[in-house]
């Protein structure tokens, strides 16, 4: 009898897109995988008018207190903090952003723009330290690769390590969470690898270099500069996987996660 201990079988826990960017997106139980990533996922952006940045919780921490998801037509549809609901991109959302945020800004689509600028602060837990501007992909807003995935071990490593924080997935904003057992970033181990995941396939290519943004404060969570604190000495600051599309297809909550 081979007694050898099975490998663990990996699920997807949750998946997740984000239709515009730095927003709160949409809890999904299916996922289109397309060649550039997520369909439907950070295809939007508020650009601020006055230095043509497009914006991000890292300069603008109250974006991640209104939500975005995608309508019929595949419009983005944003809901305000006070409950409003603006739908596609034009004037009157424009007016509305502009109030919320005082100063003029615009929805646009990544589609439509040229590869566009944002930043990001030298000291992860301080904002007023050194801003760094980097160039975003063109057609979408990603920081670098298309899709991110992590896993439910990972997030119970940095319990384990700042037990007194709270280690929401939704701090960390992946497209994948995938169930797997026991504790640390095994997630770091599928790096080059294949991986077959519905009918799509997938390669995570480097771990997901993390910023202020996991920090940052968001409906039913406080802002807590020890998350990255611990992230920076446990694990050199990274967390999840940036990964790239080999093969387009479905994935859905529950699917296997298999060698590809």
């Amino acid at each position: 009898m081979d007694e050898r201990k099975a490998a663990p079988i990996l699920r997807i826990a949750q998946l997740w897109r984000y239709p515009v960017k730095s927003l709160l997106g949409e809890r999904m139980s299916c996922l289109r995988l397309v060649g550039d990533g997520v369909d439907g996922d950070r295809l939007w952006g508020i650009r601020d008018r006055g230095d043509g940045r497009i914006l991000t919780a890292r300069r603008e921490p109250r974006l991640l207190f209104a939500a975005s998801r995608i309508g019929t037509g595949d419009v983005p549809l944003i809901t305000l903090p006070d409950g409003s609901m603006l739908t596609g991109p034009g004037p009157a959302t424009d007016d509305a952003l502009s109030a919320w945020l005082g100063k003029a800004v615009t929805l646009v689509s990544a589609i439509e723009c040229d590869a566009s600028r944002a930043e990001y602060f030298a000291d992860a837990t301080d904002d007023s330290s050194r801003a760094i501007e980097w160039t975003m992909p063109k057609d979408r807003f990603v920081d670098a690769y298309p899709v991110l995935m992590m896993s439910t071990a990972g997030l119970r490593s940095g319990a384990a390590a700042y037990p007194a924080g709270a280690w929401d997935v939704r701090r960390f904003r992946p497209n994948i969470l995938i169930e797997l057992e026991g504790e640390g970033w095994l997630e770091d181990r599928w790096t080059e690898q294949h991986l077959r995941i519905g009918t799509a396939h997938l390669v995570p290519r480097r771990r997901c270099i993390r910023c202020t943004m996991v920090n940052r404060a968001q409906p039913g969570l406080e802002r807590d500069v020890n998350i990255y604190k611990t992230l920076s000495r446990t694990h050199g600051g990274e967390a999840g996987m940036w990964t790239q599309v080999e093969r387009p297809g479905t994935v859905s909550e529950g699917d296997v996660v298999e060698p590809g």
